[in-house]
């Protein structure tokens, strides 16, 4: 009786391999898919799309973020890509825009970067201190810190307690990122203003009767306030100056104006002029004890490099500009010319 054959019961391995070497196939098309399309420009809604990130957001939020701003491609993919890439560094917040060509890679080396849309915030020159608290809390996208703060309180969270924040804001305009404080458009404007009282002190003539850059500040915030024509403010200011030295009032409206506050009602009457307040330089002799405005470079410089005149009085002429004059007589002349209505 013939021997019957053995059958292997072994299983065949080809297959198996040929279905690992497959997934592995894939898993490395898919990772390199992944890695490509993390080069490739993003797809967009529009030429340019805006999105804003919140404080505190994850790399998942802001991926969900550009999506709802227009940026075409599946927030679980470009998230998935952010946690990837990231390694660790964090996201800032504010507003971004991303533009034709931009991949991926671009877009999250921007959140790292912190390349934000910037916003801007002006301060007019002539401008006192409530009107500059004004405009930042209209300024969109500010954090308004100092909405309940006092003066006083501003100051002393800007490492100036104890001084006036009057006039000590340099009038320009201010760059800054959504989410920000209005303290640090503040901090940055104060700065501006050292740095510009500084080094117009430094350009000051040697005879001036001005003992220090306070006093420089205050006469500066005069003459920005009294003049209308850029040409006029040396002369403004050296009309003070020269009252200054003779021991003369300086007898300005605008400081007067700023003592009755809220009391003025747009029309300055004789009373006011009499009426003693700390600012009435019609009552009282030398500069008034704070700035009364924002003043700007020019007017920084008129006041400490005043016109060479014997010009002692000046009055409006009603078309932005001063008529100067040298004495008493040819003042009033001046001002029944140009202000024949006078003041009640």
């Amino acid at each position: 009786m013939a021997a019957s054959k053995k059958t292997s019961s072994a299983p065949a391995r080809f297959p198996v391999r040929l279905l690992a070497l497959a997934v592995l196939a894939l898993a490395l098309g898919a990772g390199g898919a992944f890695w490509w399309w993390t080069d490739r420009p993003l797809r967009l809604a529009d030429g340019r799309v805006e999105f804003s990130v919140p404080p505190g957001a994850s790399l998942r939020a802001a991926a969900d973020a550009a999506v709802a701003g227009g940026v075409r491609e599946p927030g679980l993919l470009l998230g998935g890509f952010f946690r990837l890439a990231a390694r660790g560094h964090s996201i800032k917040p504010g507003d971004y825009v991303v533009t034709q060509g931009m991949t991926p890679a671009n877009l999250l080396d921007k959140l790292i970067r912190g390349e934000r849309i910037a916003l801007t915030l002006t301060f007019i020159e002539g401008w006192n201190f409530k009107q500059a608290r004004q405009a930042l809390d209209q300024a969109p996208g500010l954090r308004h810190d100092t909405a309940q703060m006092s003066g006083a309180q501003i100051m002393a969270a800007l490492g100036r307690d104890g001084v006036a924040p009057e006039g000590r804001f340099f009038p320009d305009t201010y760059h800054y990122f959504r989410h920000a404080s209005d303290l640090d458009v503040l901090r940055e404007s104060l700065r501006e203003m050292d740095r510009q009282l500084a080094a117009a002190w430094e350009a000051r003539v040697s005879d001036t009767p001005l003992q220090s850059q306070e006093q420089a500040l205050i006469l500066a915030s005069i003459v920005e306030k009294e003049t209308g024509k850029p040409e006029d403010r040396p002369l403004v200011a050296g009309v003070f100056v020269n009252r200054l030295r003779i021991g003369m009032p300086l007898q300005t409206d605008p400081s007067v104006i700023y003592g009755l506050g809220e009391k003025f009602d747009g029309n300055l009457r004789r009373r006011d002029l009499a009426a003693d307040t700390p600012y009435n330089t019609y009552t009282r002799t030398g500069l008034p004890p704070t700035p009364i405005a924002l003043p700007g470079k020019a007017a920084l410089l008129a006041a400490v490099q005043p016109a060479a005149t014997r010009a002692l009085y000046f009055v409006a002429r009603g078309d932005g500009g001063s008529q100067f004059s040298q004495s008493l007589p040819e003042h009033n002349a001046a001002v029944r010319k140009y202000q024949p209505g006078g003041r009640r």
